[in-house]
Formats: C-alpha cells, sequence, structure tokens
C-alpha cells in the first residue's frame, strides 16, 4: 500500500519556523523524485519546492527561495521542508508528492503520482 503521510504542520507567528516532514510507504521512494505543493483557500494549488532522488537537484518557488529548505533522508525515506520567516501568506495545506521521474515539468502537480492528505500550517500575523 502506498502512503505518504506529512507531519508537522500547526499554527505560528509571522516570523517563526516550522519543519514538515513527510514519511513514504510502499514503493522505492528513496529512488523517486519529491516535491511540496501547498493550496491555500480559495486558489488553486501550488509548488513550493522539489528534490531530486539524490538530494543534488532542488528547486523553489520565488515566493519561498531564501526561507524555506527542502532536504530528504533516504534511509528513512523522509523529505523534509524547513520553513523560516513565514508570513501570513504561507497559510494553506501542505502537501507533499512523489514521482519516480524529475521532470522538467517539476512544478506541475501533473508530474507526480504520488499525493499525501496534507498537512495545515497557519501564520498568523
Amino acid at each position: 500500500q502506498v502512503q505518504l503521510v506529512e507531519s508537522g504542520g500547526g499554527l505560528v507567528q509571522a516570523g517563526g519556523s516550522l519543519r514538515l516532514s513527510c514519511a513514504a510507504s510502499g514503493r522505492p521512494f528513496s529512488t523517486y523524485a519529491r516535491a511540496w505543493f501547498r493550496q491555500a483557500p480559495g486558489k488553486e494549488r501550488e509548488f513550493v519546492a522539489a528534490i531530486s532522488w539524490n538530494g543534488i537537484g532542488t528547486n523553489y518557488a520565488d515566493s519561498v527561495k531564501g526561507r524555506f529548505t527542502v532536504s530528504r533522508d533516504n534511509a528513512r525515506n523522509t523529505v523534509s521542508l524547513q520553513m523560516n520567516s513565514l508570513k501570513p501568506e504561507d497559510t494553506a495545506v501542505y502537501y507533499c508528492a512523489a514521482d519516480q521521474h524529475y521532470s522538467r515539468n517539476y512544478y506541475a502537480s501533473s508530474a507526480y503520482d504520488y499525493w499525501g492528505q496534507g498537512t495545515q500550517v497557519t501564520v498568523s500575523s
């Protein structure tokens, strides 16, 4: 059974930090590209960050560059998103995703076959 399970969401004040984690099972996810997306109320799901299977390749949305860092631990099949200097506009449900390939369209939801259920991040002003 394929599972992607996010954790680490919560309520934080603006300027604060949170660390999200996504544990994966049911596939050889240590060889898969992984990514984070988010969806705010009334908005479309948007790309946040992506990382190649070996961690060498990373990409970020312009809105989070310099504040968020994506990393992975292949021994534990987990990927993390360290979020610093959080802003109220970062409030959203955050989803982790995975796919066999690190597509040139890494920023598109359609590039990923596997998804978690999401974890809520709320940043108060």
